[in-house]
């Protein structure tokens, strides 16, 4: 296989880059990198990735790594659907805008908050409740400028797009994170904001080939960190 690609579902943009691949058709070999194990540490992986972060990939000989630069690439090389990275220059550019401000403020906030309120005893961390805050007000300030600014009336994806970009598959597999978090934590973020609900239900549908599939990890992961987290003496439903 000419392209591998180096991922772990429980991470964010390894699965918007899973998603990415099979919506069009690319192959390749997926190459999972523990990060509970700590595999993306390892002298192996960093030389691949000397930032010692997923996703990266090897393409024949070429090594890459960082998501949008990953999307960028491989929509070149394999001559993806327009609609995901666009050939009109303009619509590009905006689709660069939301990529370049997804990782200072969503994705900033998600993993801040997510990591300092639920996921950071899985990677060996303590919880660090002034993190959690500071990313908590990231995180409602982000979801505020997708519903006012990234969406408009003019098109259900973000910056008015009809079909859904990169863009989209990234800030949406970021969002489901959440799934770490308890029910009424979750409501509390995401519910005064139902536009960009429907907005992830759109991007769900669009690729719903391959979504559930790809964050079936997740699933799992977050019920089994939600079962360690109950309280001694709690019992499972039934």
């Amino acid at each position: 296989m000419e392209l591998k690609v180096y991922v772990h579902r429980v991470s964010q943009p390894s699965r918007a880059l899973l998603i990415f691949n099979k919506m069009n058709g690319i192959e390749f070999e997926e190459i999972s990198i523990d990060l509970t194990k700590g595999q993306h540490k390892s002298p192996e992986f960093l030389e691949i990735n000397p930032m010692g972060q997923v996703p990266a990939i090897v393409h024949v000989d070429f090594k890459l790594f960082e998501s949008h630069a990953i999307y960028i690439y491989l929509a070149s090389v394999y001559g993806v659907a327009d609609h995901w990275y666009p050939s009109d220059l303009q619509k590009r550019a905006k689709v660069h805008s939301v990529l370049d401000w997804h990782h200072s403020n969503l994705r900033r906030g998600s993993v801040l908050y997510v990591l300092n309120t639920k996921l950071a005893p899985a990677f060996g961390l303590p919880l660090n409740p002034q993190a959690a805050a500071e990313g908590e007000k990231l995180l409602l300030c982000a979801l505020n400028t997708i519903d006012t600014v990234w969406l408009t009336d003019s098109g259900p994806f973000l910056v008015g797009a009809e079909q859904p970009s990169v863009a989209d598959l990234s800030l949406v597999c970021e969002i489901m994170q959440f799934e770490f978090l308890d029910e009424d934590d979750r409501s509390r973020i995401l519910g005064p904001y139902k536009r960009v609900q429907k907005w992830i239900e759109d991007v769900k549908d669009a690729t719903k080939s391959h979504f559930d599939e790809v964050h079936d990890t997740l699933y799992k992961f977050s019920a089994m960190l939600k079962q360690k987290q109950k309280p001694a003496g709690e019992k499972s439903e039934a």
